[in-house]
């Protein structure tokens, strides 16, 4: 094996050695275990300077994280060469606003990502509306995770353009479910089968409304790819709320808690995603209003659209920071304990069922009707929200007390920690940067498992009693013996009083 030559150096390991100790016996190099490598090298430039490429004995640099993201990074500054100036009859409104100038008013109160991140997620954010036909694009903010951290865009996409992406994810859904139809059947077999049935599945609200009213693109750094993330159901937001995890950055990653997750760590995102929103997605009263002809629903279900106030007058600093809070409203839809923005009926019987389950169901007693259920509704001032631990749910102040007339106002949700939102003139914008977790004021504690269930009842009949011995056997068979010509005596004696009779 020493021997082997190589096909690049043609030299073997053993020649390569003994030139190696030789060298170091000779000169008795001082610390020769220190230097070694060295003195190696320098064998092998001295032999093959002349017959090799010198670059060829050039340690060979591992290219390092930082300069993988460089190159990743770099695409966002190429300009497409085939770019042609649009001319002015044909320019479309620009779906992207104005990051850089939104991050300035986030700076001076301390909250940013700092100006160069900023930038390159402005030019990651204009590449996700070159590649999506979009109406609107928002910077929602950002999530650390342990390994990676998430980059989250908010948009809503043109009419039809997300209907028909639905359609194709629809399809591919109902092919595994067809898979998943034919491997049940084939398994089905004549086993006895429970009467318990789970409690119904609550279905997820439609895209464009409730807590699929937006699209969420989420990225681990500027320049890599978006990913979009599904569309949350009411489970996964209901069981969020029960546990508490922190993000790896790896959207694939098993969720491993107690109650058990149903998904991945996207469909965790996509559900906390909800949750903050819902929570602290806040503008300026009268900043937006209800159509005219939108009234309340008569099914309580209230309502879930507004359009921007054309007659909106700007607020002053002072106002934007009154302590009682009320020149603030919520534009999100509140989540209801059921993990919809729209309560649902879970007990209403839908065509899909099949008539035998309906008729097994009218057989056995119907429950109890469910509480429909209410939450705040739409553009609520949130002066209305519950204090955490003591403290208001937000803490307003300036971005500035010395220059107090050109000074942003800005609040910080106590709720949701990292959730911060700024005001001025006509301008607001939300963000968030934070871990992801809501504020508890005792430390958190997982929730307990179920209690033991309990055995079935123990009788007589299923009491298990210890074996007879032989004797006990033999004297039992004995006595049946004498009971059995017992009988038949007696029954010999009957039939003789018969005939006698």
């Amino acid at each position: 094996f020493l021997l082997q030559e190589s096909d690049q150096s043609k030299m073997n390991l053993y020649d390569h050695l003994c030139d190696v100790l030789n060298s170091v016996l000779e000169s008795k190099t001082p610390n020769a275990v220190d230097v070694i490598e060295d003195i190696s090298k320098q064998i092998k430039e001295a032999k093959y300077r002349a017959a090799h490429d010198p670059s060829a004995l050039h340690d060979t640099a591992e290219t390092s994280e930082e300069v993988v993201l460089a190159k990743l990074q770099n695409k966002l500054f190429d300009k497409p060469v085939e770019e042609a100036e649009p001319e002015p009859e044909e320019e479309v409104e620009m779906p992207l606003p104005d990051l850089m100038d939104i991050a300035n008013y986030f700076e001076q109160a301390g909250i940013g990502l700092g100006r160069e991140e900023t930038f390159r997620i402005f030019l990651a954010l204009k590449k996700l509306v070159d590649t999506h036909t979009l109406q609107t694009v928002r910077f929602w903010g950002k999530i650390y995770g342990t390994e990676k951290n998430y980059i989250v865009a908010e948009v809503e996409y043109r009419e039809g353009e997300e209907e028909e992406e639905g359609e194709q994810e629809g399809e591919e859904e109902e092919e595994v479910k067809d898979d998943d139809d034919e491997e049940k059947e084939e398994q089905e077999d004549l086993t006895p089968k429970p009467d318990w049935k789970p409690p119904p599945e609550i279905p997820k609200e439609e895209n464009g409304t409730g807590c699929n009213k937006k699209t969420y693109f989420v990225c681990n750094e500027p320049g890599s790819e978006w990913v979009k993330l599904p569309p949350v159901e009411p489970k996964e937001i209901v069981l969020a709320r029960q546990i508490k995890k922190f993000f790896t950055g790896n959207l694939d990653a098993p969720v491993i808690s107690y109650p058990p997750f149903s998904g991945t760590e996207r469909n965790y995102l996509r559900a906390q995603i909800a949750r903050i929103s819902a929570a602290t997605c806040i503008s300026p009263l009268d900043y937006y209003k209800f159509e005219e002809d939108d009234e309340d629903d008569s099914d309580g279900e209230g309502r879930d659209s507004f359009i921007p106030n054309v007659e909106f007058e700007p607020l002053r600093n002072i106002e934007l920071i009154d302590p009682s809070l009320s020149n603030w409203v919520h534009h999100v839809q509140y989540i209801l304990p059921q993990g919809r923005c729209v309560w649902v009926n879970p007990s209403q019987k839908h065509d899909s069922e099949d008539y035998e389950e309906e008729e097994e169901e009218e057989e056995r007693e119907e429950p109890d009707e469910p509480v429909p259920e209410h939450g705040p509704p739409l553009l609520n001032p949130i002066s209305e929200d519950a204090e955490v631990d003591g403290m208001p749910a937000w803490s307003a102040s300036l971005t500035s007390s010395l220059v107090p007339q050109y000074a942003a106002a800005v609040l910080r949700s106590n709720l949701w920690p990292g959730a911060q939102v700024f005001g001025i003139d006509r301008k607001f914008e939300n963000i968030y940067v934070g871990w992801g977790h809501k504020y508890t004021a005792d430390n958190y504690s997982p929730t307990a498992p179920p209690p033991t269930q309990e055995e079935y009842p123990s009788g007589a009949e299923i009491t298990e009693v210890p074996d007879p011995t032989v004797d006990e056997v033999r004297a039992l068979q004995a006595a049946e013996a004498e009971q059995r010509e017992r009988e038949a005596e007696e029954a010999e004696m009957d039939e003789e009083e018969d005939e006698e009779d």
